[in-house]
């Protein structure tokens, strides 16, 4: 990519000051993934649990939870749980699968090809990725930036239009690794954006969508997190923000949002947690610049569909998340859009999703994205898409399911598209 020596300057430059030393990172040689059941007298043994466990893959989960334990630990945990199933023997050997992270060769060509969708990425080639995509289409697109990070890094996103005219149409918004160890879901909001403006002039659904809509794409908006996951410790969920008086870090970027963050139940108020909400409302600098670039989109030409693209699970997923049952108020137009989409994914290669309202189809979560946009926001629809898999390799994917994950998932989005 042409610009990847001078972007990678500056950003060495810039972040030299404002990023610490990166540890050592950690080896999950032997780690095993458990998925347990909790007793039905829970107590405090989700606690316990959390604390012996290395990560909680999924937090907040009714049924079960998936968690990484060190092998000194697995009889400890499994003795505080109904049942216990090993789902990953070895975290360790799951990661060498996942695929070395790649380095971006140099080339002349503005435009990256579809081989970006083959490998996972350094965080400063996804900056160049961007920029490259939109150098190539500079008459319909423009890098846009929604804040910076704790640690001062830009959260970097594209800005696509067609031929109304920049600004003229309502608002798109696709967000990607607001959880730092979901790296599929970087390379799949990255798609989107790869697929509206090369293909743009030769296929004419790609077309209509883009002259329809202002589509507003960042696929990393949890930047500190993301490259803490590449250089430290690839299961890091959180942002890298400290808390006075603790010794833990990282607020859940995703439990921030104020909107019904006071409720309790969704979120932890433990700064340990993998889902600690922070000390106030909104009060990670990702979620103030994210939250000012939703407002402003609803202030302008309003926001007609808001996708927040996670890992794993394979749920398509819309308000609320805060109470079980409350449903938003075009619920039914939600599930419409849902189940075509869900149709269309499994089209192509079979993957199939499980779709309904994000407290009672998977559990709690108060301070989140897709409540947000759909309450203050105002949003016409808001989901939440938990991409592939169900818990076999979780976050750490192979490569080699990196281009089938962004295909089937590209075949949803256009659903959703067309319908809106």
């Amino acid at each position: 990519m042409r610009s990847l020596l001078v972007s990678c300057l500056f950003a060495s430059l810039a972040l030299s000051t404002v990023v610490p030393r990166a540890r050592q990172k950690v080896d999950y040689s032997g780690f095993k993934v458990l998925r347990v059941s909790l007793p039905e007298q829970r107590g405090d043994v989700e606690a316990k649990i959390e604390e012996l466990a290395a990560h909680v893959l999924n937090p907040g989960k009714v049924e079960h939870l998936d968690v990484v334990v060190s092998p000194d630990k697995v009889d400890a945990v499994k003795k505080l749980v109904a049942t216990s199933k090993v789902i990953n023997e070895d975290v360790g050997a799951a990661l060498a699968e996942e695929g070395e992270i790649k380095k971006a060769e140099f080339s002349v060509a503005a435009v990256p090809s579809e081989s970006w969708f083959t490998a996972y990425h350094a965080y400063a080639d996804h900056i160049t990725f961007l920029r490259d995509l939109q150098a190539g289409y500079t008459g319909q697109s423009e890098i846009i930036t929604t804040g910076t990070s704790v640690q001062g890094r830009t959260l970097t996103g594209i800005h696509i239009w067609g031929s109304g005219g920049k600004g003229s149409k309502p608002a798109v918004l696709f967000h990607g690794t607001v959880h730092a160890r979901e790296w599929i879901s970087s390379m799949t909001v990255e798609y989107m954006a790869w697929q509206l403006l090369t293909k743009y002039s030769s296929n004419a659904t790609v077309k209509a969508l883009v002259d329809k809509f202002d589509l507003y794409i960042i696929p990393i908006v949890n930047p500190d997190g993301f490259v803490y996951s590449q250089t430290s410790d690839r299961l890091w969920r959180k942002n890298r923000q400290t808390v006075s008086g603790n010794s833990c870090v990282g607020r859940d970027i995703n439990r921030n949002w104020p909107y019904k963050w006071e409720v309790p139940g969704g979120a932890s108020t433990n700064p340990c947690s993998e889902t600690y909400k922070g000390q106030a409302a909104g009060d990670s600098p990702e979620n103030k610049g994210l939250r000012a670039h939703v407002d402003s989109l609803r202030d302008s030409r309003g926001l007609s569909l808001y996708i927040d693209f996670h890992s794993y699970g394979q749920y398509m997923l819309w308000p609320y998340g805060y109470d079980c049952n409350l449903v938003v108020h075009n619920d039914a137009q939600h599930r419409s859009l849902a189940t075509r989409a869900a149709a269309a994914i499994r089209a192509v290669s079979g993957t199939r999703y499980t779709i309904g309202p994000a407290c009672s189809t998977l559990y709690a979560t108060t301070g989140d994205s897709t409540d947000y946009t759909d309450a203050v926001g105002n949003s016409t629809y808001s989901y939440t898409y938990e991409l592939r898999d169900t818990g076999s390799y979780g976050f750490t994917l192979p490569a080699n399911q990196i281009q089938p994950t962004v295909r089937e998932t590209w075949e949803g989005v256009v659903s959703m598209l067309k319908d809106v």
